[in-house]
């Protein structure tokens, strides 16, 4: 049985866990239970994904690059996977989602394994919204999505200075 590593990240929108193995990034969460905390167990890989965390929220960083173990059903991979496709400082709908897919009649699946994902910023899922633009359905909450989303349209702004 693998090791598991664990690092926390104190961010702008609150404090993030991460766990990894020996080879991989298994999960990236927001951590709002305190009380659940556990002592600090990292390793190389835990480590590199709390820097390229940290290079994000400094606005140094775009595209993470990162060995991540995609541990769900291969609809929730493959939606996982998709969400990866949306470049910084873009967002597309839900149904937008499942059209990408291949089918938009997914679209109730494909906002269940939106909401599921559980790499959090690494893997966008912050970047699906509404049909009509509103920010809807994200598990770290909507303050939260409002500030990734403003977040990143800085990022591509400080890029495009420079392009």
């Amino acid at each position: 049985m693998e090791s598991t590593f664990i690092s926390f990240l104190q961010t702008p929108i609150g404090e993030l866990e991460i766990i990894a193995d020996e080879n991989s990034v298994l999960s990236v969460t927001f951590n709002d239970v305190k009380s659940k905390k556990t002592n600090v167990n990292e390793n190389e890989i835990s480590i590199k994904c709390k820097q390229q965390l940290q290079e994000y929220f400094n606005e140094s960083r775009k595209i993470f690059e990162l060995t991540l173990n995609f541990n769900g059903t291969d609809f929730q991979n493959k939606v996982w996977t998709e969400l990866q496709n949306i470049s910084i400082g873009k967002t597309i709908s839900y149904l937008q989602l499942a059209k990408n897919l291949g089918d938009a009649k997914c679209i109730r699946a494909a906002a269940s394994a939106n909401g599921k994902n559980p790499f959090a910023i690494i893997v966008p899922c912050h970047r699906v919204i509404g049909k009509d633009g509103s920010l809807t359905g994200y598990a770290g909450g909507l303050w939260r999505k409002q500030w990734l989303l403003e977040h990143e349209n800085n990022i591509k702004k400080q890029v495009s200075l420079f392009v």
